[in-house]
């Protein structure tokens, strides 16, 4: 692929790892999708933009739609000029569209990948090498292990001289008993090296972040313990409903689809010990650590430590909005929760006693994503008469990525008058230069063959045993979950998890 385009040197750019990945194939399965058009095609733009996608590089969408080349390419190339980070540049663009190509086949039908094989092997002659390939399965989750037998029914699992790799989009299964099927059907055709089981939380700067200011800076690791930190809050917040994805969601509900992977991947960040070394298996092996230390949730105790709402019709952003049971193609009878609230504890030297908090819910008064820290407060406050609050690190995942620490300062005057003020850290200011999109890091990684930012099969085995139990305390409940009106931070009950002293942070 051609990267001619000039870019202005960032000069705290120097030493990064600029070299491109490996010469490359990438096959998109569900070329066509909600989630090619506005996050993966995008990504792959802006890295063709940044000169970061291999020197030989090609794509082929594979969908069941009715397209040739030159109809995927006028698709790809709208979707691009429509949801990119940065404004299209025309030479970019016609030379990345040039490297695209497009299989129609249904994923369970033989014909597809009987046209897929000519198509890789073409793509091979042209480079004058095997080139490696990368399968990425952005579809429905029933096609995931129909898709991989597939290939590997059809050679395609595996290329002499040559790298393949599968990357398997969530939701990874629905329970741990599903998780386990599909990880037995995905490694009888793959090892699990091959396998990239995709969270794009782990691709957001701020995440992998995490890692870098506790194990980096003496002024965290220290401190990073129950000894100094009274409780941990994971939040994440949308303002917005269903956009039309009632079909998926009505069968997921919150708790599948955003803690039982993206928030608890937060926490293993968070909470895991050092890893021997930053390579892909160690970090993973230390986050399974985590997952295997958490609490096990009493079904029968749930309502101590779990909580589960659903938006009513309210107003957000000052436009009324609907409740979840108006929005189109929800059942009236639909018992799916839309807000959910933990507390979970995780039982090892370093944590013991201390709470961690999860929180998420839709139809929420603003989108935010963030990971707050409090510490103890001070063992003695000399300050007669005055509040001390205690000191909070809170790392803002989205939508702006900052890292903040809330300090007691004095007021300017002659009394000891204390209040609260906040340290920033803006990744924006401090780079000069925005954070690139989670997709773009995670399929750059993929490319590479780094898999640090990817889930094991034991690792996602091990998310899905802390949410069973919940889950089946939920099936059996013949409760609704409890209202609250869209717009807000989400029910009132949610606070009786909160252990003595502990309030949830305004959203």
């Amino acid at each position: 692929m051609i990267h001619d385009v000039q870019h202005d040197e960032n000069p705290l750019g120097a030493g990064l790892d600029q070299l491109p990945p490996p010469s490359s194939v990438l096959v998109i399965f569900g070329g066509t999708g909600n989630l090619s058009k506005r996050k993966l095609l995008p990504a792959l733009y802006n890295l063709a933009h940044d000169g970061a996608l291999p020197e030989r590089f090609g794509l082929v969408g594979v969908a069941m739609d009715d397209l040739d080349d030159e109809g995927y390419r006028t698709l790809v190339g709208e979707a691009i000029q429509k949801y990119s980070r940065r404004p299209c540049d025309p030479l970019v663009l016609e030379t990345f569209l040039s490297t695209i190509s497009f299989v129609s086949g249904g994923f369970e039908e033989e014909d597809a990948y009987q046209a897929l094989e000519p198509r890789l092997a073409a793509l091979d002659d042209r480079a004058g090498q095997a080139l490696n390939r990368v399968f990425y399965l952005s579809t429905a989750p029933r096609f995931f292990g129909t898709i991989i037998e597939q290939l590997g029914a059809h050679g395609l699992s595996d290329r002499s001289g040559a790298d393949t790799r599968v990357i398997i989009e969530k939701p990874f299964g629905t329970t741990k008993q599903e998780a386990l099927a599909l990880n037995a059907r995905v490694l009888n055709v793959l090892r699990e090296e091959q396998v990239y089981r995709i969270d794009h939380y782990l691709g957001k700067e701020t995440v992998q972040n995490l890692l870098a200011l506790r194990f980096a800076n003496g002024l965290f690791e220290p401190i990073w313990n129950r000894n100094h930190i009274q409780s941990v809050q994971i939040t994440a917040g949308e303002s917005v409903g269903l956009e039309g994805r009632a079909g998926y969601y009505d069968t997921s509900g919150a708790l599948r689809d955003l803690v039982q992977n993206h928030l608890l991947q937060l926490l293993c960040n968070l909470a895991m010990e050092p890893p021997t070394t930053f390579t892909a298996d160690d970090i993973r092996t230390e986050k399974v650590k985590v997952l295997r230390a958490i609490t096990p949730i009493d079904p029968d105790r749930i309502e101590e430590v779990a909580v589960r709402g659903r938006y009513g019709p309210g107003t957000v952003g000052g436009e009324d909005v609907l409740g979840y049971l108006e929005e189109p193609d929800v059942p009236e009878t639909s018992t799916t929760e839309t807000f959910v609230a933990l507390r979970l504890e995780v039982d090892t030297w370093r944590w013991a006693g201390v709470p961690f908090y999860i929180r998420t819910g839709k139809r929420i008064s603003r989108k935010l994503t963030e990971i707050a820290v409090t510490l103890r407060p001070v063992p003695h406050n000399a300050f007669d008469g005055t509040t001390v609050e205690p000191n909070q690190i809170v790392f803002s995942i989205q939508p702006d990525e900052h890292v903040s620490i809330k300090l007691a300062a004095k007021v300017p005057g002659s009394g000891m008058n204390l209040r609260p003020v906040t340290m920033d850290f803006s990744y924006g200011t401090a780079f000069l230069s925005a954070s690139p999109e989670a997709y773009e890091r995670l399929v750059t990684d993929a490319l590479r063959g780094d898999a640090t930012l990817f889930t094991r099969a034991d690792e996602v085995e091990a998310q899905w045993a802390v949410m069973d139990p919940i889950l089946t305390a939920w099936t059996r409940s013949s409760a609704s979950p409890d209202d609250y009106p869209a717009g807000t931070s989400g029910p009132k009950s949610a606070r009786r998890i909160l252990l003595p002293g502990d309030r949830w942070r305004a959203i």
